[in-house]
């Protein structure tokens, strides 16, 4: 064992003795070392029987390392608490060995919808690989993320899956510096920060939206349309989206369509902004000689057509409609072809690139170039 090792180890001892227990994260920041670092010290202190863990903390043994012994069979024979879940996972079959008992922390606004698949493919690769997820839910309000995060890594979080609330799908001037300060490995997950940005540094997975949307243009261009609308509510999606349709639609030398209308004074309710797309797309087709259009997303799409047939526009024969998501699209009426992210492999990927951060040679912040991954969404045509 190298001497900073056990010096850094006899002053856990030490604290610990002190104290009678210490949650990990206080104590990696006291001692100024990564998590996974001190993770790895608490392992081997714990299989020494020098001291007894459970989820977050650590506690000094009473009586001596028979005592630890003791404490570590009750604990792994004990069901449903964290050492027993972490230790079982740690042996079973094609478990990776340098991640078990990991703790991943994912913060999203949602379960719901878009992200539902996304956080499913994340926990599948954690759990096969013997680690845990936790989850942490924003709803979108406001500063929620960081008060997520932060409650994620004061429960023991080894490392973070973040998805911010970035409205532009990016930060604004002066936003989001923050998930760059982290103390633990941080993977943004369908968030990208701009060259120059303390965030552009992360490692991150996104859907590669821009290249959805200009698949979309191509197909309908294909399909003998020259002038195609965007259409759609603003969410972190839109900007992404808006620049592959507008690259597209100058790539393939298209007749623009009729600018969506400007925004007015103050924030529109959902049901004046429904009104607003519905607007806009009559106009555009009875007089600004729209054939076609990209709807993000599904559930708005499945409530607009209805609504533009009963003022007398033709679905499909006076405006094509492919959707954007692809959550409900084949489970409308009259099927929709829709284009869909990858959401579930996001989450995989996002998940594998953290954890394999997490268990790198050393296990420290700095170590390996860092990665920014984009997956093409897929194209599916339903007659």
């Amino acid at each position: 064992m190298r001497p900073h090792v056990d010096q850094r180890q006899a002053q856990v001892l030490a604290l610990v003795g002190a104290r009678g227990s210490v949650r990990v994260a206080d104590l990696a920041q006291e001692l100024g070392v990564s998590p996974v670092t001190l993770r790895r010290d608490i392992e081997a202190m714990a299989a020494r029987g020098e001291i007894r863990r459970m989820h977050g903390v650590i506690s000094r043994v009473e009586g001596g390392r028979a005592g630890g012994a003791a404490a570590a069979a009750r604990e792994s024979a004990s069901a449903g608490t964290g050492a027993s879940t972490e230790d079982r996972a740690g042996t079973s079959a094609g478990v990776s060995a340098g991640a078990a008992g990991l703790v991943i922390g994912m913060v999203v606004p949602t379960t719901e919808y878009y992200y539902a698949d996304v956080v499913r493919g994340a926990r599948e690769v954690v759990e096969a690989r013997g680690a845990r997820l936790t989850v942490g839910l924003t709803r979108y309000l406001p500063g929620e993320d960081r008060t997520q995060a932060d409650r994620l890594l004061s429960t023991g979080a080894d490392g973070l899956l973040l998805t911010p609330n970035w409205d532009a799908g990016s930060p604004g001037p002066g936003e989001g510096a923050w998930t760059a300060e982290l103390p633990v490995p941080t993977v943004l997950v369908e968030r990208w920060a701009p060259p120059g940005h303390p965030a552009a540094a992360l490692d991150r997975v996104a859907s590669d939206h821009a290249h959805g949307a200009a698949t979309a243009v191509q197909h309908l261009v294909e399909r003998g349309h020259r002038r195609i609308a965007l259409a759609g509510r603003a969410t972190p999606t839109t900007p992404r989206l808006r620049a592959g349709y507008e690259a597209a639609v100058a790539a393939l030398g298209l007749e623009p369509a009729p600018p969506w209308p400007a925004a007015g004074p103050g924030p529109l309710s959902d049901a004046d902004l429904f009104a607003r797309t519905l607007e806009y797309l009559c106009e555009a087709v009875t007089a600004g000689g729209v054939s076609a259009a990209l709807i993000h997303s599904d559930t708005d799409a499945i409530m607009l057509i209805p609504r533009l047939q009963a003022r007398g526009v033709r679905v499909p024969e006076d405006l094509a409609v492919i959707t954007y998501d692809d959550e409900v699209a084949g489970l409308a009426d009259v099927p929709l072809s829709a284009v869909a992210p990858a959401k579930r492999e996001v989450g995989a990927r996002a998940a594998g690139l953290l954890l394999d951060r997490l268990t790198a040679a050393g296990g420290e912040r700095g170590e390996g170039p860092r990665q920014h991954v984009e997956l093409l969404p897929r194209l599916t045509i339903r007659s």
